[in-house]
């Protein structure tokens, strides 16, 4: 299937490692222009260098999304340009809502809500004149079933699914579409701090509880990184244009509702 792709301009967060390096990646290799955003410059570089390259234009912006105020100067002082924005930040600490002070959750939400509303309104008067735009959230299967122990990621992952529906239905009439991705459990730095914490809490190896939480998975393996890149990917196409307000999970069927 041809994405039709080629020469589409994409800013992609949190693009340093995990599933926002692999999406970066395979973007990339359709012929999107790339633009990396993270908050570690020496990370960006390493993959900027491996971005394929066929006469492309790719850069990279560095942002900490843990101070919104130094993202909006960021965006003050340059022109974006984009017809793909992929929302991607980097998991709440883990442990039960409960013991969550509220900074623990002020700092969820500027991270996952504030950021992600700055740059929506940074870059959707592009999307219009373009009459192209593709923006796409990796959150969580927690929109659909929480997780235990994992209480600010639920709350907040949940206003990051009811904001992209609200979104949807703004933006949809501009041939502008808001998905999210929910990734199940996926080979990154996050599930390695799940599965510590969660050997740690069960009193078990961190062995064990790899193999304990595989068999939650009707696949019986872990999501690598590529595969849910190329569920955003696709969101990101012009084929995936009718798709617009929905929540992909990507994650071997462990999810047990619809």
């Amino acid at each position: 299937m041809n994405l039709e792709l080629k020469n589409k301009n994409a800013l992609v967060c949190g693009s340093t490692q995990g599933i926002g390096r692999a999406t970066a990646i395979l973007l990339a290799k359709e012929g999107v222009n790339i633009t990396l955003i993270a908050r570690n410059e020496e990370k960006l570089k390493v993959v900027l260098a491996e971005l394929p390259n066929e006469n492309q234009c790719h850069n990279y912006l560095v942002a900490d999304f843990s101070n919104p105020n130094e993202l909006e100067k960021l965006i003050a002082t340059n022109d974006l340009k984009f017809h793909i924005l992929v929302n991607n930040t980097g998991g709440p600490k883990s442990g039960e809502l409960i013991s969550a002070t509220t900074t623990d959750l002020m700092n969820a939400f500027q991270m996952h809500i504030v950021c992600n509303q700055i740059l929506v309104k940074a870059v959707v008067p592009f999307m219009k004149s373009e009459k192209y735009g593709r923006i796409i959230n990796v959150i969580s299967t927690s929109v659909k079933e929480p997780i235990p122990g994992l209480g600010v990621s639920n709350t907040i992952r949940s206003a990051v699914g009811s904001w992209a529906k609200t979104l949807a239905t703004e933006l949809g009439h501009f041939q502008i579409t808001v998905n999210n991705v929910l990734p199940g459990f996926t080979n990154t730095s996050r599930l390695d701090e799940i599965i510590k914490i969660k050997a740690r809490n069960e009193n078990t190896t961190e062995e064990m509880m790899e193999r304990i939480m595989k068999n939650y998975v009707p696949a019986k393996r872990f999501a690598k990184p590529e595969e849910t890149a190329a569920a955003v990917t696709f969101l990101a196409s012009k084929q995936a244009g009718y798709i617009n307000g929905i929540n992909l999970p990507v994650d071997g069927g462990r999810t047990k509702s619809l």
